[in-house]
Order: C-alpha cells, then sequence, then structure tokens
C-alpha cells in the first residue's frame, strides 16, 4: 500500500455530526490491522476538536476482530470541552458491534517545566538499508532496523538485544497537518511494538507457532513532529505473563527530541 492510500484511508467520512466511516485496504489480511482502527479512531475524534488544541494522549481497547471487507462507523462522544482540555469518546462499529473504543485527550499548549531522557546511541537512518521482503516494499511506512530485520532467516532479529530499535518514517512528503501526522505514527506505533515481547523469548512472527494480536494501546504525545522525518522508535518489553504481553515505546526526533511514549499490553500464544 502506498502512501497516498494510507493517507487516504485516513480521510475519514463524515456521514453525521460527530458520525464518521473509514474503509480498509483490499489486501491479504484477513482482520482490521490495529493501527489502523486507532489512528482513524484518532482522526474522528480530532475532527470534533478545535485546531488550536492537539491530542496529547490516548487509550484504547481492541474489542473484536475487524472485518476488513466492510466499512467501519466510527461515532463520537464530545465527553467535555474545557477552557484548557477537551476529551471525546470514539466507538468503532461494524456489524452493529463495537470492535474498538478510544479515549483521547486535547490540551491547549501552554508553558510549564520541561526534561526528556536521551536518545539511544544509534547508527543513523541513511546508513541503514530497507529490508528487501514484500512486506517492507509495499509498506506506506519506511523501517530501519538497528539490528537483523523482522523476515531474516530463524528469527536472528529476536537473538539480539532486549530493545527493538527501529527508524521509521511516512514513505514520503506530506501536507501541514499536525493531525495527520499524530495519526500516521498512532498508525505506524502498533507496526513492531509486540516483537519486543516476542525477542525475549527468541520467537518470530514467522515461526510457525506463535500467534498474537493487540489488546490495548496507549500514547502520550509531548512535543510536535512530523511523521516523514526519520523518527527512532525505541521499544522494550518489561514483562509477560498469562500469554499476554507488556511493551514499552519511546519515539525521538533524528535531533533527539523525545516525542512520543506508547505502551501496549498484546496477547502472545505459542503453540508448544
Amino acid at each position: 500500500m502506498a502512501l497516498d492510500s494510507l493517507v487516504d484511508l485516513l480521510d475519514l467520512e463524515q456521514i453525521e455530526v460527530n458520525i464518521f466511516r473509514g474503509r480498509s485496504p483490499s489486501d491479504w489480511r484477513q482482520r482490521v490491522f490495529g493501527g489502523q482502527v486507532a489512528g482513524q479512531a484518532l482522526v474522528a475524534a480530532g475532527r470534533t476538536v478545535p485546531a488550536d488544541r492537539p491530542v496529547h494522549s490516548l487509550h484504547a481497547y481492541f474489542i473484536r476482530p475487524g472485518d476488513p471487507a466492510v466499512p467501519i462507523v466510527y461515532t463520537v462522544d464530545r465527553v467535555r470541552d474545557g477552557r484548557s482540555f477537551t476529551t471525546r469518546r470514539v466507538s468503532a462499529i461494524q456489524h452493529g458491534k463495537t470492535i474498538f473504543t478510544l479515549s483521547a485527550s486535547f490540551h491547549h499548549p501552554e508553558p510549564g517545566a520541561q526534561h526528556a531522557v536521551a536518545m539511544p546511541a544509534v547508527p543513523p537512518a541513511d546508513t541503514i538499508s530497507r529490508p528487501e521482503h514484500e512486506f517492507f516494499a509495499s509498506n506506506p511506512i519506511d523501517l530501519r532496523f538497528v539490528g537483523p530485520a523482522r523476515d531474516d532467516p530463524a528469527g536472528l532479529r529476536v537473538a539480539g538485544t532486549e530493545h527493538n530499535l527501529v527508524w521509521l518514517r511516512a514513505n514520503g512528503d506530506l501536507p501541514d497537518d499536525p493531525l495527520l501526522h499524530v495519526c500516521l505514527m498512532t498508525y505506524a506505533s502498533d507496526l513492531t511494538l509486540l516483537d519486543s515481547v516476542l525477542r525475549r523469548h527468541g520467537l518470530s512472527w514467522a515461526d510457525g507457532q506463535t500467534s498474537g494480536a493487540s489488546l490495548d494501546h496507549a500514547m502520550w504525545f509531548h512535543r510536535p513532529f512530523r511523521a516523514d522525518h526519520w523518527l527512532l522508535y525505541d521499544q522494550e518489553s518489561p514483562t509477560a505473563a498469562g500469554a499476554r504481553g507488556l511493551a514499552r515505546g519511546q519515539v525521538f526526533t533524528e535531533e533527539g527530541e523525545l516525542v512520543v511514549s506508547v505502551v501496549q499490553e498484546g496477547l502472545v500464544r505459542t503453540v508448544t
């Protein structure tokens, strides 16, 4: 899928006040990609909020698998419009059932104390080759792995460090729309995050024994950024138990500025 197609997917159709409709790409997927529904839900929420209040956090639950053959209807509940903060709750619906819910908070920027952790020392993105697997060649997000790529034989990538370090950016230029940039990062944040759980156990999605799905997803947007500039996605997993793994990620600009934090719990099942 080309970047233009992804941008088009995120351009929801408004069918009524607080009601939007999205679609899925026509590809091989048996269920809707979690990052897609999260990104579309954030678009729906953002379309009901003034442009001078950017999103600062979202919390979402994946409830049922999405059907890529039918549209997704997004309903927006305008929970609160305060002096500094705006809150929205979005439900994604297919076949009369809720498949996904998202709560998002928007904040009018204001001055305050600032600090951030340092970015890990890694090679520049432009010195790392793009993986040759067709999944990456056709992906609207350009991914460069610091270490073996996810399609390497025998799951070599999971044998590396506990941190899963990936440079990423939109595979093309984007318009100056801050909401689009955060929604694209929301989409991209779900591409590789659960890999950090697998690498702790030497597992791979390609080993024929491992399957999984996103259960919930949370993001905090600390500072403005562009999704068409290189971003370092530093991912790791502090724990896994009960067939569920917790993964955390931090997103840095090339200049080393921390712009996004991510936490996700995912289902990880293995056949023994």
